[in-house]
């Protein structure tokens, strides 16, 4: 852990990285506290010392988290670009090029970066926690049970961001493989380097134990649809739950949480705090205002805190007027290559998210297709989606599918194929080809948005990674991302 506070460490615990504010209080926001300038200099014995200072720690946990190099755009692409969705055009080793080819180690900087800024942010909701301990009263009750839910929210996304990258897969070994190093008490020097790592299990258990914590401190709702969007509330925990018991094999769990934010039929919807629902048109979740009911979190941006060169979503996938086309959609059809989704026959060509999520280039006199749910227009500033409620709904249809009832399994399903493709509803013959379907399709409703690696890792297969030119076995080196250099070398428990 040196390595994340060897520089600065006083200034890292005095001020929160808080260039992205939403608002000064809970209940009142407008667009202009995207652009507002953080508060610096602030006496660490004076940081809790007002409700609108502790609101500022709190927005600064989102802060950490929405860097380039980890939820602002390196964390979705390295999950889908290891497999055989996306095909490398510029050969440029800074946009993921290791990772694509599966040839990243310990040295890899970019991998590095991507997880000192979780183990940063973890570290940031740990010292917030431990500083509420400390100054009780400032904010009401009700407040700080809000606001130590958003940081235990937070400090469990990068846990399970981490945990699935960096270790195997629970279901190979029910989770008692290495982990990950579990810090869970704020780190002020260097005094505690030394930790060995968790088990998987143990990792996923706090992961799970900081969810719950966070549902039940967490509000319904909020005031306006922006702050629901961009902060935790309790759909926000309960819907990451149903992604990690997905990622534990844990069915029945998924089902269990899962029926908190789904109805029971068709049209779905949530029956209680936000009212999230699917909207009619698939393209409307991926631009302005991105505050409908499908978002339940996405990372806001402004011109004061764009995600940084090299790491935006729309650099890497679009190209008018500033994107650079790093990654194209595999299109192959050759019996003898390796397929991506884009040509299969469950993603129809009438389908809205191929005719308006996707686009033609044409680049060295070939034209090939180019995933456009991100714009290509500098300082790209789209918000980035990390939990929507498709994803909710696909996760359920899994899960229903492998354990439950097969017939909302299939309607669940259904509901997101047919929002885009009315005309070709889906039919199952059988459980098999059920689960197949529900998998395909969040191959496709879920392109781009980071879930290709996971969701071929919690199933225990093998990678199919079209930059290494086959697939990765379970057992292969290049399937989880080694421990980083920095933390090898800082930290003798491992």
């Amino acid at each position: 852990m040196k390595s994340i506070y060897k520089n600065n460490i006083k200034g890292l615990l005095k001020v929160s990285l808080v260039s992205f504010v939403l608002a000064t209080t809970v209940s009142s926001c407008s667009k202009d506290f995207l652009n507002l300038r953080p508060e610096l200099n602030i006496p660490e014995d004076n940081m809790f010392d007002t409700p609108e200072r502790i609101l500022t720690h709190v927005n600064g946990l989102y802060a950490s988290a929405k860097d380039g190099r980890l939820m602002a755009g390196r964390y979705y692409i390295y999950n889908d670009i290891r497999a055989e969705e996306f095909i490398n055009r510029t050969n440029n080793g800074v946009t993921g090029l290791a990772v694509y080819n599966h040839t990243n180690d310990a040295t890899t900087t970019q991998v590095n970066n991507f997880w000192i800024q979780a183990y940063m942010t973890i570290n940031r909701a740990n010292k917030f926690l431990e500083d509420f301990d400390q100054h009780s009263g400032v904010v009401s009750a009700e407040l700080e049970a809000n606001y130590r839910g958003e940081a235990k929210f937070v400090r469990a996304w990068m846990y399970y961001a981490l945990v699935h990258m960096f270790a195997r897969p629970y279901v190979l070994d029910n989770g008692t493989s290495p982990g990950l190093p579990l810090r869970l008490k704020a780190e002020t020097n260097t005094e505690n380097n030394s930790l060995p790592r968790s088990t998987v299990a143990e990792v996923y258990a706090q992961i799970l134990t900081d969810l719950d914590e966070a549902e039940a401190s967490l509000p319904a709702d909020y005031a306006n649809p922006t702050l629901r969007t961009t902060r935790a509330h309790k759909n926000t925990a309960i819907a990451l739950k149903t992604r990690v018991y997905l990622a534990m094999g844990n069915f029945a769990k998924v089902i269990e949480e899962g029926n908190k934010m789904v109805s029971a039929s068709a049209p779905f919807s949530a029956p209680s705090g936000v009212s999230h629902a699917l909207q009619a048109n698939v393209q409307s979740v991926f631009v302005t205002p991105y505050t409908t009911t499908e978002n339940i979190l996405s990372m806001p941006f402004a011109d004061t805190n764009a995600p940084g060169t090299q790491n935006q979503m729309g650099y890497y996938y679009n190209t008018v007027p500033n994107g650079n086309v790093e990654y194209y959609l595999n299109g192959s059809t050759a019996d003898n290559a390796i397929k991506g989704i884009y040509t299969d026959p469950q993603w129809s060509n009438t389908d809205a998210r191929k005719t308006l999520l996707t686009a033609d280039y044409t680049t060295g006199g070939n034209t090939v297709r180019i995933l456009t749910k991100w714009t290509g227009v500098s300082p790209f500033l789209d918000w980035i989606p990390v939990i929507r409620y498709a994803e909710v709904l696909l996760n359920l249809a899994e899960a229903e599918a492998e354990v439950g009832d097969q017939a909302r399994a299939l309607a669940l399903v259904n509901a997101v194929h047919t929002r885009s493709d009315a005309a070709n509803p889906l039919v199952a013959s059988g459980k098999a080809d059920l689960i197949e379907k529900i998998l395909k399709e969040r191959r496709i409703e879920l392109l781009g948005e980071g879930f290709r690696a996971p969701d071929i890792m919690r199933r225990g297969q093998a990678i199919l990674s079209y930059g290494a030119g086959g697939p990765i076995g379970t057992s292969s080196s290049s399937y989880i991302f080694p421990i980083p250099v920095g933390e090898q070398q800082t930290n003798p428990g491992l």
